[in-house]
């Protein structure tokens, strides 16, 4: 009773009269060491938190990991505004998808962000220094008349307050007929990979008029997908990609999950169209056990490599499950997080909470 009467309450007429649709999270992503958390929202914004001094400090004078401490706000940006396609007729939402940091090269950190159509590539960086003494510029920025000009200065850094800057370098567009649900870096800093329903992509960080290709399509947009699982004729359509990951230590190696269950490793050395795969990760059904609801709560919505790259984690609606990539017949551990809900779930299909999307993450350690 005393740790329910301790524990914080959630103050509902707050949240119901300042809380808006367009500030609700969608997606988070630490950077790889930890110190900067990026969320995206329904709005198109992404806030970045950084991890507090004080709190690093402590964590290192006790021994911690690291896995806990405070965050405060460090920049926040407009990432997606509303769209519209008007070849189908379609409003895009801002709503972020997914973010995904870059591997830190220099002090400056770089970061993917997606809604459904355009990913887009950011720069975050810190100034503490101002140049001073244009020979052209006044105070405030302005041209000066060069009659006025007598003599040339060389402009010098002055210390001032701290800014973080935030900038678009690129803009990855019109690469997805679909919804964009993924994107993941590949381990050798020059490749991203985006998948929607149906197909995935591969980029280069530094071309956007493009992604990976073997052979020209007839349009302006240069692509050919490295993963295409769209049918001929859309009525034998029987599953979707819900999620994919490139292996992070193995640039050739990727996987994607379906709305089946099942995970398909594709290994980019035997063929760059990962039409065949190499490996089938899937669970034996219990016949006995299969209902109305077995394909739904079985679609996998997130799957992720573990750091060391010998695992794999995924998660459906009401069980995360551990695979080992050497053993394809069947996941080595799996855990009932919202076991609870099974007897419940004829109420979440009619309120379409059935079909709600959950991620997954490693921790540091891989456990």
């Amino acid at each position: 009773m005393a740790e329910d009467t301790e524990s914080p309450q959630i103050n509902h007429s707050f949240l119901r009269d300042y809380v808006t649709e367009a500030d609700v999270i969608s997606t988070v992503e630490f950077n790889q060491t930890g110190e900067l958390l990026a969320t995206g929202d329904k709005g198109g914004r992404v806030v970045i938190f950084q991890r507090e001094s004080e709190s690093k400090g402590e964590l290192e004078e006790s021994g911690d990991s690291g896995d806990s401490g405070e965050y405060n706000v460090y920049s926040t940006f407009q990432s997606h505004e509303p769209d519209f396609d008007y070849l189908k007729s379609l409003e895009i939402e801002e709503k972020i998808n997914k973010i995904r940091w870059l591997p830190q090269q220099n002090a400056a950190h770089f970061l993917l962000s997606t809604n459904d159509k355009t990913i887009k590539l950011w720069k975050v960086s810190e100034r503490d220094k101002r140049p001073e003494g244009y020979n052209l510029k006044d105070e405030e920025g302005r041209r000066k008349d060069i009659s006025t000009v007598t003599s040339l200065q060389v402009p010098v850094l002055k210390p001032t307050d701290l800014m973080v800057e935030v900038r678009p370098r690129r803009v990855f567009a019109n690469g997805h007929t679909y919804h964009v649900n993924s994107i993941s870096v590949n381990s050798d800093g020059e490749t991203y990979l985006s998948a929607d329903d149906l197909r995935i992509n591969m980029w280069n960080l530094g071309i956007t008029d493009r992604s990976f290709s073997i052979l020209p399509l007839d349009s302006e947009v240069w692509q050919n997908y490295i993963v295409d699982i769209k049918p001929a004729n859309m009525e034998e359509l029987t599953e979707v990609i819900t999620s994919a990951e490139f292996h992070p230590h193995h640039c050739h190696m990727l996987v994607y999950s379906s709305s089946k269950g099942t995970l398909r490793l594709c290994d980019m050395r035997a063929s760059a169209l990962c039409d065949k795969h190499t490996k089938l990760f899937e669970e034996p059904e219990d016949p006995g056990s299969r209902s109305f609801f077995s394909e739904i709560i079985s679609s996998v919505s997130d799957v992720k490599f573990s750091h060391n790259g010998r695992y794999l984690l995924t998660r459906d609606y009401l069980t995360a499950k551990v695979w080992d990539l050497n053993m394809d017949k069947g996941p080595v551990e799996t855990y009932q997080v919202h076991e609870y809900l099974r007897s419940k779930l004829c109420s979440l299909y009619e309120n379409d909470c059935i079909f709600d999307k959950f991620e997954c993450v490693w921790n540091s350690s891989d456990r």
